[in-house]
């Protein structure tokens, strides 16, 4: 009987495992189009101004500008951005509800479906943005932490076994990076303005911004630093 009980139990388990709810993203309808016409209002009083919501114009909202600041992040990052930001010279100004609704809008602009429930603070922070087939790669000029092998390939420099770029200002680069799992990616760094002979088999942490989406044509690199002196 025990042995039964202990086999129903961790069936259950196992089923519990496989049915967890997956993350909410942006493509899962997290405000509603009520919410998203109200912040049309308070974006033309408060936002229009200095903001374009196109791919195009004056600090635009939409487009290649709203990847390049935001995949990878979370609807709860876009919310705490705008907040702390806008309006221009005046943040926080604005009540907590007309946020919401600017950052509504902003979704809706950028062709994330409506839902049947308004965007709350309170949910903003489960909900990831990321590209309608699920990539979290990130685009052309994300500033990102990557580390890896530092090796020389002809005139370049370029670290092998490299990690997913993540986005820099989330990640602190530090004794962990030393440790870390590595990748299988090699990335070449370019413009690169001090030597790094000293640094070669080192594993480094590079900071800079992607060229290409995901880095395919290597990282403009802004800072490169020994974390370990053998590699991996």
């Amino acid at each position: 009987m025990h042995r039964l009980a202990t086999v129903l139990l961790l069936g259950c388990a196992a089923g519990l495992a496989q049915t967890k709810t997956p993350a909410r993203t942006v493509w899962d309808g997290v405000y509603t189009e009520a919410q998203a016409t109200r912040g049309m209002t308070a974006f033309g009083q408060s936002c229009g101004g200095c903001h374009a919501l196109s791919a195009v114009g004056k600090a635009p909202l939409v487009g290649d500008a709203f990847w390049k600041s935001f995949a990878q992040k979370t609807v709860g990052d876009l919310l705490e951005f705008v907040t702390d930001n806008m309006p221009n010279g005046n943040p926080r100004s604005l009540s907590e509800a007309t946020y919401q609704d600017i950052v509504a809008l902003m979704l809706k602009s950028n062709g994330f479906p409506a839902g049947s429930a308004e965007l709350e603070s309170g949910n903003a922070a489960a909900v990831r943005i990321v590209q309608k087939n699920g990539s979290t790669e990130l685009p052309a000029d994300a500033l990102v932490h990557v580390v890896g092998c530092l090796a020389r390939s002809g005139a370049d420099w370029e670290i092998t076994r490299a990690t997913t770029p993540e986005r820099a200002e989330s990640v602190s680069p530090g004794s962990a990076d030393a440790t870390r799992p590595l990748g299988s990616r090699t990335m070449t760094l370019k413009f690169v303005v001090t030597r790094l002979d000293s640094l070669a088999g080192s594993r480094v942490s590079v900071t800079g911004l992607l060229i290409g989406a995901g880095g395919v044509d290597g990282i403009n690199v802004t800072a490169v630093t020994r974390v370990a002196n053998k590699c991996p």
